[in-house]
């Protein structure tokens, strides 16, 4: 029988995403000065205000307050109505040196003993249901907001548009959990008061609203929504037909957004983050934490053993589980589940206790510091639209007047196929 799933992502200007990206714009500029540096930051954004908090050990001395602006006028907080600008919010730091309980367990004086930076479990998901390797709904979600948020800024087609919006796409499954439809697409989009009633009366107000609203759904289905389709490979396309249920702005007008309709704290998408609901997680975030975090750091190193393994054609869909204990270099667990597509007659334990000796999957924290070259400063582009399924590529940086070429979503790279193909026969 047929069954639904969702998945939901949120902009570069929700409340949550921008306190991520300035976490993680201040772990890009500390890597960049002192590529030892040990920081974990946490922010939080209100009206007028982002607050940051934490602990660092690094030789880097930043403006923090510069640093917190640039990400901030980047996103498109630029305008004194949003009530959250980058030229005038005030930015409070209190942020203090690591503990020395902490950093002992994790710093050895054989680099290749390095312990792990917090106990814990950390998943990696893969599934053959599209290019990448991702949950079709949550690639979907995401690419609707990356769409919005570029036409956004392009300031031709549509020019109301305001940095804080969410998607939600709802797909139905075959009983062979193959997707074969969309069901339901919800999109809530911050927007300007673009039209202006005739008088201070409830109907003349509530005339504009419905003049706005309708402005909005007319343009996100004959605009946005051929823009997103146009990205996808044919097969994708098909999905797309007159019987989708559409849901803009659902709650009717969204002007008040951003931090001023709702504060954000670093951390709390973690599930946009990531697969969508897909899997599971490991309840750790990303954001704000150096690579001696293995809630960042082993979650990437999951997700790249089961994108190889599933793209080695050794199962469809794969879940791997990695545990630690704080201070400990050697995992005390690697879990696998295949969800019975395995190609291999091997139980899916295993499979773990194979992919456990393999180098190219070697999950002790110093080796995916050094596998994914982690210690360098690439993590504000994970910050929006998921850690997960994105395009690995090199680009050039600059940090305070020094360029440096880095390799973004290393993660992401099929380069262990022909090592699971060799390891288990395919």
């Amino acid at each position: 029988m047929s069954y639904y799933f969702t998945s939901e992502s949120v902009s570069e200007g929700h409340p949550d995403k921008v306190a991520d990206q300035i976490s993680d714009a201040l772990i890009d500029h500390f890597l960049a000065s002192d590529p030892s540096s040990k920081v974990a930051c946490e922010t939080l954004v209100t009206t007028g205000q982002v607050v940051l908090a934490g602990e660092v050990k690094s030789k880097a001395n930043l403006d923090v307050q510069k640093i917190a602006r640039g990400v901030i006028a980047k996103i498109g907080y630029t305008k004194s109505e949003y009530m959250f600008d980058s030229a005038s919010c005030g930015v409070l730091s209190a942020i203090h040196e690591q503990s020395p309980d902490i950093n002992q367990g994790v710093e050895r004086s054989n680099p290749e003993d390095q312990g792990a930076g917090d106990q814990g479990m950390m998943f990696g998901y893969a599934t053959n249901e599209t290019e990448s390797m991702m949950p079709l709904s949550l690639m979907l979600a995401h690419l609707i907001l990356q769409e919005l948020a570029e036409m956004r800024r392009e300031n031709s087609e549509i020019k109301y548009l305001r940095p804080d919006a969410k998607s939600q796409v709802t797909l139905e499954y075959s009983d062979d959990h193959k997707p074969v439809r969309i069901d339901t697409i919800v999109i809530s989009t911050q927007h300007d008061d673009f039209i202006k009633p005739s008088n201070d009366s409830k109907e003349a107000q509530q005339k504009v609203d419905d003049e706005i609203l309708a402005k909005i759904d007319h343009d996100l289905r004959t605009m946005l929504m051929p823009r997103v389709i146009a990205k996808l490979d044919e097969d994708l396309r098909a999905l797309f037909n007159d019987n989708i249920t559409y849901h803009i702005n659902p709650t009717g007008k969204f002007v008040i957004g951003g931090p001023h309709g709702d504060t954000g704290l670093t951390g709390r998408k973690i599930i946009v983050d990531t697969y969508g609901g897909h899997g599971a997680h490991g309840g750790g975030a990303f954001s704000g934490k150096d690579p001696s975090k293995v809630d960042r750091s082993a979650a990437y190193a999951t997700r790249h053993i089961a994108k190889n393994i599933v793209a080695a054609g050794l199962c469809d869909r794969a879940l791997v589980q990695v545990s630690y204990a704080i201070g400990v270099a050697k995992p005390v667990g690697l879990f696998v589940d295949t969800y019975g597509t395995a190609k291999v007659n091997l139980a899916d334990g295993e499979i773990a206790a194979k992919i456990m000796n393999m180098s190219e999957f070697d999950l002790r924290p110093y080796y995916i510091e050094n596998r994914f070259n982690l210690r360098t400063p690439i993590y504000l582009e994970t910050a929006a639209y998921g850690h997960m399924g994105r395009e690995c590529e090199v680009v050039a940086k600059e940090f305070d007047g020094k360029k440096v070429e880095v390799k973004l979503f290393p993660w992401e790279e099929l380069n262990a196929v022909d090592a699971v193909k060799a390891a288990f026969g395919i």
